[in-house]
């Protein structure tokens, strides 16, 4: 089945980026998977700060092409790949962490998905929106600029 994904752009800030890897213990030469990249931020945080390499899947080819170029000015294209396309409809490659910042309806329909591809004791980490049915090991709040952050951290 199919799923078409309406998920609006809307830029992690950095700070909670940071504060979402460390929460999921991403260790340097773990692979980091990012569901719907955007411009590619947190793909290049794994990479730089925190010596992972990450992969990110994106379905706007806007989005692909912004992020590509901030892989490629922060010089981590070595540890990079971003891919395009529908995560719904590739099967997910292999990931120690699996970072979301999608709605939760999206987590819900995705859930069987990952329930089926992620591999065993991935660390899945979700901004602001839960995985319905499952028990999350942290929820941690937080602010940043004014605003409060939810982090879900999930254990496959």
């Amino acid at each position: 089945m199919s799923y078409y994904v309406s998920v609006p752009f809307v830029p992690t800030p950095i700070e909670v980026v940071r504060k979402m890897l460390k929460l999921a213990e991403l260790k340097p030469g773990e692979v980091l998977l990012d569901l719907g990249c955007g411009d590619g931020r947190v793909l290049v945080t794994a990479a730089k700060e925190f010596g992972a390499r990450a992969i990110g899947i994106e379905l706007r080819s806007d989005l692909v092409s912004r992020a590509v170029r901030n892989v490629i000015h922060e010089g981590v294209q070595d540890r990079v790949l971003v891919i395009q396309g529908n995560f719904f409809e590739l099967k997910l490659p292999p990931a120690d962490v699996i970072f979301m910042y999608l709605l939760t309806s999206v987590n819900e329909r995705l859930r069987p998905k990952l329930e089926k591809e992620a591999k065993m004791g991935a660390r899945i980490v979700s901004h602001d929106f839960e995985i319905i049915g499952w028990k999350p090991k942290i929820v941690e709040d937080f602010r940043d600029g004014g605003r409060s952050h939810r982090i879900y951290l999930y254990e496959r």
